[in-house]
């Protein structure tokens, strides 16, 4: 189970593990969100872009990153809900990148509705050589501890 509201840290940063992209991710989120963009796909147009080779698909790392915090647990059956996404893209992540994560509570506050709260999350996605590839914060609707639970 995950952290509760009351649980986070704020400000307190951890790094995920790391993930290497790969030619399959690329062509599975591809074929999966229909984005068969040349860039993403072709090698050979890829080659002759500004990137010198395929990239893969930003939405791909965002969510790889999203994914890479909840394998923390800290969310896993206390997130209710996707509240609200703020990213930016300042680099490419090529197959075979390796992208990992800061994670850091940014803001804890309860909502109208007793049970619940809002969480900020905020990410900074590094490559392997420890560039800022994209960077951003999600904002989740997520349960508070109940009355009974310690």
């Amino acid at each position: 189970m995950g952290l509760y509201l009351e649980d986070f840290e704020i400000n307190a940063t951890r790094r995920t593990r790391g993930r290497t992209i790969g030619e399959a991710d690329v062509s599975l989120f591809a074929g999966l969100v229909g984005d068969h963009n040349p860039l993403h796909v072709d090698e050979e147009f890829s080659r002759h872009s500004i990137f010198g080779s395929r990239v893969a698909h930003g939405p791909l790392v965002l969510s790889t990153a999203i994914g890479l915090m909840s394998q923390l647990n800290w969310i896993d059956g206390t997130a209710l809900g996707l509240l609200g996404i703020s990213w930016e893209f300042r680099a490419p992540v090529k197959c075979g990148d390796t992208i990992s994560a800061n994670v850091t509570p940014l803001e804890a506050r309860p909502s109208k509705t007793p049970e619940r709260g809002v969480l900020k999350i905020g990410f900074e996605v590094l490559n392997q050589n420890d560039e800022v590839v994209q960077e951003g914060s999600i904002v989740l609707l997520m349960q508070r501890r109940p009355p009974h639970a310690n």
